[in-house]
């Protein structure tokens, strides 16, 4: 039985919080034999800046770019900005967006050096002229870096697994190269971890990529920042070098990859950009990998970020998947960021509609982005219910569609929109109508509700009404609150085995073991150079172990871990140093 009722207020709430993967219509991917596998969205290699008052977000092969005034609602602008001569499918790859005073600037990776630099003064609108009509400095993903103090412009480019990051100062008035192209940075997978090739940094057919390019100037000192080790892996992350000159020479930063995040829902955190929001704060935007059907089916993720007093490049990326409060509520980003509603319905038991295939119901809920379960068809009617196993309150919902049997390309001038009834019910039989979508024309590939008032409930149900293209299929229903049980307590016997650094063995690596807590979902490692900089983490669903090949070979390092459920987080364990 279903009850019917007004539609909930909660469906149009001011959201205090987001989740990632942002939900953005990410165009399809445009290149044919890209989507051998089965079309599918995708794109990568984000930016983000502030300008007047807004931000705005271009990423790779989107025919277009956002804008948004509160981080939340992205609207998109159709653009197409290279001229009928260029006749590539890389529309505005990884491009590079920034600004010189009053003046928003906009260029794409090119091989060549016919692609123009465009700029505008109202890019909230479709509004731009040709700065430059053919960039001498053209080159694959580039950043035009403007240092504001000195008034001088600067291009960061490079994407390879051979040559290095390079750096050319541009004519302030022509923004054409002047002087020397110096080599600044290459990686050094020899001595860190992390940038080995691989899903687990552990492969060596291949070496390692390093890209993306990207530079912040904060204190008088230059972050130039890079992505590595290959953008199709979970262990794709940003590292940092440092140094008081705008073309060096730089510094290893001490705490690297400073963008990192293996494990969880959404798994990398590679090729991104630094930014400040209106309230001076700093974010990191950069690629999530999905890359089943492709290796380049990828998401974008939005992850706090910030400098600490000893001038440390940092993103917090632990919960970094579950809803975070955006910029209008102003915390720590350090720690203050997370909102603590606990993932309600992490393995729990499932009923569907139909199944296609091996496309299981239990895959809409295993916090595998790259797996999902898909229904038999794309017709009204057909639905999953989850079962949370108790009454829970439920503050927040994700339902993250998968590409089962789509069948656009590129950027499509109008949608249907996703359409779907969300119901509650603490029984499975009395359903009452949480939020109801099924007029709704925007495209919401990771819809994401924040509700106004939090509501009490066993089950929630998603019934679909229509599908822009392709079947019913959701990697993630994503359901988040807190539950009435207890949290988790201490882990206890977590031991990190490493290598002695007199002894012979992989000093890059180190195998994480504790003892399971009967409570726990999950863990979250925490590692850093020192007890007082714990910056990096990993989270890992059901295991008691866990293999991290991302360390540096010759230094120290402390780790600490914590477990959670979905009624909370638990104590954090002491610190362990290893040598």
């Amino acid at each position: 039985m279903v009850v019917v009722l007004l539609i909930s207020n909660n469906a149009f709430a001011q959201q205090k919080t987001y989740c990632n993967p942002i939900n953005i219509d990410y165009g399809y991917c445009p290149i044919p034999n890209f989507v051998n596998q089965g079309k599918h969205r995708a794109t990568a290699d984000p930016v983000i800046t502030f300008f007047k008052g807004e931000y705005f977000l271009f990423s790779t092969n989107q025919w277009g770019y956002w804008h948004s005034k509160d981080m939340l609602d992205w609207q998109f602008i159709p653009r197409k900005f290279l001229r009928r001569e260029h006749k590539v499918y890389d529309e505005l790859c990884a491009p590079s967006v920034s600004f010189v005073n009053d003046t928003l600037l906009v260029v794409g990776s090119t091989q060549g050096k016919e692609f123009p630099i465009w700029m505008s003064q109202n890019p909230s609108k479709d509004d731009w002229k040709e700065l430059v009509h053919k960039s001498e400095a053209g080159a694959w993903d580039p950043q035009i870096f403007w240092d504001k103090e000195k008034d001088e412009v600067y291009e960061y480019y490079g994407s390879s697994n051979f040559y290095p990051l390079y750096g050319v100062k541009l004519n302030r008035k022509t923004f054409q190269p002047e002087g020397e192209i110096f080599p600044l940075i290459a990686l050094n997978d020899e001595e860190h971890g992390w940038e080995r090739f691989g899903e687990n940094n552990d492969n060596t057919f291949l070496q390692p990529f390093m890209e993306g390019a990207f530079m912040t100037k904060n204190n008088g000192k230059y972050y130039l920042q890079y992505g590595g080790p290959g953008t199709e892996f979970s262990g794709y992350g940003d590292g940092v070098y440092v140094s008081k000159n705008p073309l060096g020479p730089f510094e290893y930063q001490s705490h690297n990859p400073f963008s990192y995040k293996p494990g969880g829902f959404a798994r990398g955190a590679g090729h991104g950009a630094t930014y400040q929001d209106a309230n001076q704060d700093y974010w990191h935007v950069s690629s999530i990998s999905i890359c089943t059907k492709n290796n380049f089916e990828r998401r974008l993720g939005i992850w706090p970020a910030g400098f600490d007093k000893d001038g440390i490049l940092y993103s917090n990326t632990a919960y970094g998947d579950y809803p975070t409060f955006l910029p209008s509520e102003k915390k720590n980003h350090l720690n203050g960021n997370f909102s603590g509603w606990m993932l309600l319905n992490y393995n729990k038991p499932v009923q569907v509609s139909s199944t296609l295939g091996g496309f299981q119901p239990n895959y809409a809920v295993n916090e595998d982005i790259k797996t999902y379960w898909s229904a038999k068809s794309a017709n009204k009617g057909e639905y999953l219910i989850s079962d949370l196993g108790e009454k829970s309150t439920i503050n927040a919902i994700q339902i993250n569609y998968a590409d089962q049997d789509v069948e656009l390309m590129g950027k499509p001038a109008t949608t249907t929109g996703h359409k779907y009834i969300l119901y509650y019910s603490d029984d499975a039989k009395n359903w009452k109508i949480l939020v109801d979508k099924s007029k709704n024309t925007k495209d919401v590939p990771h819809d994401y509700i924040e509700l106004k008032n939090p509501i009490r409930a066993r089950y929630l149900k998603i019934e679909n009404i229509q599908m822009p293209t392709g079947k019913f299929a959701l990697c993630g229903f994503r359901i988040f609150g807190k539950g009435d049980g207890n949290s988790p307590g201490i882990v206890n016997n977590f031991v990190p085995l490493r290598t002695e650094p007199t002894k012979e063995g992989e000093r890059r690596n180190v195998w994480f073991k504790w003892q399971q807590e009967p409570l726990a979902d999950g863990y979250v490692i925490y590692f850093g150079k020192s007890p007082d900089k714990m910056y990096g983490s990993i989270m890992v669903y059901g295991k008691n172990e866990y293999y991290f090949n991302g360390l540096n070979k010759s230094e120290a390092y402390f780790f600490q871990i914590e477990a959670f459920n979905n009624n909370g987080i638990g104590p954090r364990t002491e610190i362990k140093k290893s040598e």
